[in-house]
């Protein structure tokens, strides 16, 4: 048997059961689609061809995959056997192995993939299931096996008996594919089920009565192969992508305090030594140094960037914004579209005023620069070096306050004129 894999993500679905009309791939977990976490793990095996079977919304769902996978429109939602045989037009002439995956599977391991592929050419299989054993398995397809123990076939729940729901042992959907063995088996599917669907299982069954060899390989937890098809698949999936997130940035060497309230989207570089205390929201395209202090009820937003030693403390937002190192923002206020100098201590409920109804504008505060509580920022302005507000000033569009001037009052004027200080020594 050759030894080239291809690889067919079905993500051509509707989100029906999520009530939405975003395409059910698209749907994010922990910040991002979750069919990119497909795309990372089906990149992670290095298979010879990738095939994306697209249906609803297409042109929408095409952008979020890389570029090198093919793409191929399931005009009609017929059901997965439709789908994977249009996956397999797509291949052409490819011969080896077919690895079929799902759009809604983001929490499916690299390990658990390369496994299922390594069991399959091991035992020269025509078919070879990811399944797992459950104590309650509504909701999933179950394993049938024959008198040896050989499976079968694979009933769907709506259309299965009594005593076929009494079995544990579920299809996950997930599974690798003799392509000569998948496209024969294809051929003969009927919609013979209650949802009059073209089921890919009930190739299982064919490729059994052909001859074929199946076998299966078992995994401890089914959540890894769990599909999302409902807002409450979507909220587990996020709850348990985020202790995954969270587990690998604490062996980084970053201290979460308390992982079941943080939350660190996809992507967030963090640097050693940080501690994230308990309610603090950390959003995508976030960088953050080393020895930072951030929260607790924090949130940082896209396109921040804090340096080694910054400090943010309870109820404070920052976005899109570059705070330099040591400087404090130790409780409530807003940052936004600034760039923030080194040592420089912000005071409670500072806020920079970026947005004038049409635009965003910048606000600069250098070095050692002291702010004020309550002091109000409508940028764009600039602070100067070592310069001081006073407690409620308001500091208005276009102002510039030069190095080491102190200003207060609303709208702020210049209480003590500039001037170096002197130099010890």
């Amino acid at each position: 048997m050759s030894k080239k894999v291809a690889v067919i993500i079905l993500a051509a679905g509707k989100s029906t059961r999520m009530k939405s009309d975003i395409p059910k791939v698209l749907h994010p977990i922990c910040g991002r689609p979750m069919v990119e976490y497909v795309t990372d793990t089906v990149k992670a095996v290095k298979p010879q061809r990738i095939v994306a079977v697209l249906g609803y919304k297409h042109q929408e769902v095409r952008k979020y995959f890389p570029p090198g996978v093919k793409v191929a429109l399931q005009q009609k939602l017929l059901g997965t056997a439709d789908a994977v045989k249009a996956g397999l037009r797509a291949l052409g002439g490819f011969r080896g192995a077919v690895l079929v995956l799902y759009g809604d599977t983001p929490l499916l391991k690299t390990a658990t993939i390369k496994e299922l592929l390594k069991r399959h050419f091991q035992n020269n299989s025509d078919a070879t299931l990811l399944t797992a054993k459950l104590d309650s398995p509504e909701g999933y397809g179950r394993i049938l096996r024959d008198s040896y123990g050989s499976i079968c076939s694979i009933i769907e729940e709506k259309d299965a008996d009594d005593f076929q729901k009494a079995i544990k042992e579920i299809n996950t959907g997930i599974a690798c594919f003799d392509n000569k063995a998948l496209a024969l088996a294809l051929k003969s599917v009927r919609p013979n089920n209650k949802k009059r669907e073209y089921y890919l299982t009930d190739a299982v069954g064919l490729i059994y009565g052909n001859g074929g060899l199946i076998y299966n390989l078992a995994i401890a937890r089914a959540c890894e192969a769990m599909g999302v098809n409902s807002r409450l698949d979507l909220s587990r999936a996020n709850h348990m992508m985020q202790l995954r997130l969270n587990e690998e940035i604490m062996r980084s060497g970053v201290t979460i305090v308390n992982t079941d309230t943080t939350v660190v989207e996809y992507g967030v570089s963090i640097g050693e030594d940080t501690v994230i205390y308990p309610f603090t929201v950390i959003e995508r395209d976030v960088k953050i140094g080393r020895h930072c202090r951030i929260g607790p009820f924090a949130h940082l937003r896209p396109g921040t960037r804090l340096a080694d030693s910054v400090a943010i403390g309870n109820f404070a937002e920052v976005s899109r914004s570059v705070i330099s190192g040591n400087t404090i923002m130790k409780h409530f206020g807003y940052i936004g579209d600034s760039r923030i100098g080194r040592e420089v201590n912000i005071g409670a409920g500072a806020v920079t005023a970026n947005f004038d109804g049409s635009k965003k504008h910048l606000t600069v505060v250098k070095d050692k620069a002291f702010i004020g509580s309550d002091t109000v920022f409508i940028a764009p302005l600039e602070i100067g070096r070592g310069a001081k507000t006073g407690a409620g000033a308001v500091i208005t569009r276009n102002t510039n306050v030069r190095d080491y001037e102190v200003v207060a009052g609303v709208p702020a004027k210049v209480i003590k004129k500039s001037g170096k200080r002197k130099q010890n020594g």
